[in-house]
């Protein structure tokens, strides 16, 4: 990975790339009126291109670029907020004061909507395997201004966690959480699904298991919830009973877990 500032810069992005740069232990490379694509061709790396509002990342495969948005979660949150359902939310059966691990993170779109349910009392952690998606969706959820007070401060409330999902519950206690989250790439593309698409040159392809299932029940307090594609075979086999929604490309399912 490499970073560099936007074609129009001042000295305060420049130092701003150069910290990043330094924070992922990464080299900072001038942009000197250079295109992204020049850049990458003569370095042969990733690039991430800081901004004046926002950092984005170029994969080396010219690929779409990822930068962080809130993507569904904004017209949602608004729909939580005037009192009606949500279908994720009809899963977890979060409340105020309530835990949820997201063991996907992603761009954290479900992670700010249970951020919304649970509120100051509660605790919402995601993980992210990628540790450069992982510090662009950090600072995009501290920094982003969505216009509602309400999703700004659940924003800020997530924790992010640089981690492998497999390894980082394995190293919890019994009972953290009270729902266990995932929200792993689906085994049959989604064609509509346009707002991961950047994400997906740098997204790890973490397959679930019997082991993480084991893991995740050991974890939770009170259910794990899987999102998946409608016609995946992960429902059947880890034994989750699905909330089928007619017409809906993905369904929501659970595993509910008796360590009250």
């Amino acid at each position: 990975m490499i970073v560099t500032t936007a074609g129009r810069t001042d000295n305060v992005m420049i130092q701003k790339a150069k910290q990043i740069a330094a924070e992922l232990t990464v080299p900072y490379v001038p942009r000197q009126k250079m295109s992204v694509e020049a850049i990458q061709t003569q370095y042969a790396d990733d690039v991430i291109v800081v901004g004046k509002n926002r950092l984005e990342m170029y994969p080396l495969d010219r690929s779409p670029s990822f930068f962080f948005h809130p993507n569904s979660a904004t017209f949602r949150v608004k729909r939580i907020l005037r009192g009606e359902s949500d279908p994720f939310l009809e899963a977890t059966k979060l409340q105020e004061g309530m835990s949820l691990l997201d063991c996907t993170l992603g761009l954290a779109a479900d992670s700010i909507v249970a951020s919304t349910v649970v509120g100051k009392s509660g605790n919402i952690v995601g993980l992210e395997g990628n540790r450069y998606i992982a510090y662009l969706v950090e600072q995009g959820l501290r920094q982003w201004d969505s216009g509602i007070l309400a999703m700004n401060e659940a924003m800020r409330r997530i924790q992010v966690v640089f981690a492998d999902h497999r390894t980082f519950l394995s190293s919890l206690p019994d009972h953290s959480f009270d729902v266990v989250y995932f929200d792993p790439m689906f085994e049959q593309a989604i064609v509509e699904s346009d707002g991961i698409q950047g994400v997906k040159s740098f997204a790890l392809y973490t397959e679930l298991t019997e082991e993480v299932i084991r893991e995740a029940k050991r974890v939770a307090r009170k259910r794990i919830v899987l999102k998946d594609h409608w016609q995946s075979t992960r429902f059947h086999a880890f034994g989750f009973s699905v909330y089928v929604r007619k017409t809906a490309k993905f369904h929501f399912a659970t595993i509910e877990v008796a360590n009250e």
